[in-house]
């Protein structure tokens, strides 16, 4: 069992994202349904939001159903939005509790009609809070995103309220679903697969990748933690070479 404790003194990243992968596999090496493996993939949702929360982090992101998943069977996308609706109704109050805003990213339109009205009471009563902001990808794609944003510039631009000109990588995050959010720091995928698989293209140019074999149903605070521990041990460049950093740092 991996222990690792952050002291008060421990950077630790603005931005997190979470690709949850891993949930069906741990179910099917069980020999259980994969609804299954996503129930028991909502419990180590509770335990790293609140990890998240409990040590400062300011934004988690967590990619919880992708544009591609509407592809998968009927049975398993009914209870996806079945798991997500009974997450948002219990959670509600824990969110509260430790002041978190919820935020979703995503083409929301496309979600069942319970599932929105209960996303849209979460998302209205947390939006008051400030400690830590907590994104669900939902029905989310990046090159979805993308579309969606140069279409809305284009708009603008035709009615005169953006001028082309003027176009900046700065005005693109504008138009993001992510807009006024940092780009995240760390990018971690649970689950062996080492891909992005259409997540935040854009915002994670510059994010460093964690990918890690572990199954989602598996990934529990030691593990997070040791995420954050392996980003701390990295140096972040941005095209600089270190000399430069060392430089600036005295």
């Amino acid at each position: 069992m991996i222990v690792v404790n952050l002291d008060s003194h421990t950077p630790v990243p603005r931005h997190v994202a979470i690709i949850m992968d891993g949930n069906g596999r741990w179910a099917e090496e069980r020999r259980r349904p994969r609804l299954f493996g996503h129930k028991a993939g909502v419990d180590s949702v509770r335990e790293i939001v609140e990890t998240a929360r409990e040590i400062g982090i300011e934004v988690l992101t967590l990619y919880a159903f992708s544009t591609e998943n509407w592809n998968r069977p009927s049975s398993e996308v009914n209870g996806l939005m079945g798991l997500l609706k009974n997450y948002l109704q219990s959670e509600l109050r824990t969110m509260l509790r430790n002041d978190i805003r919820l935020r979703c990213l995503g083409e929301l339109a496309r979600l069942p009609d319970d599932v929105r009205t209960v996303l849209s009471q979460t998302i209205d009563e947390t939006r008051s809070c400030q400690s830590m902001t907590l994104n669900l990808a939902l029905s989310y794609g990046a090159r979805s995103e993308l579309v969606h944003a140069f279409r809305e510039m284009a708009k603008q631009c035709l009615d005169g309220t953006l001028d082309w000109q003027t176009l900046s990588e700065a005005t693109i995050s504008e138009h993001l679903f992510t807009a006024g959010q940092p780009d995240p720091d760390l990018l971690i995928r649970t689950g062996g697969e080492h891909r992005l698989s259409n997540f935040l293209l854009w915002q994670a140019s510059y994010t460093e990748l964690y990918f890690t074999e572990i199954r989602w149903p598996d990934f529990k605070k030691g593990q997070f933690l040791e995420a954050i521990h392996t980003f701390n041990r990295r140096q972040r460049r941005f095209g600089k070479v270190g000399a430069q950093l060392m430089a600036e740092k005295d």
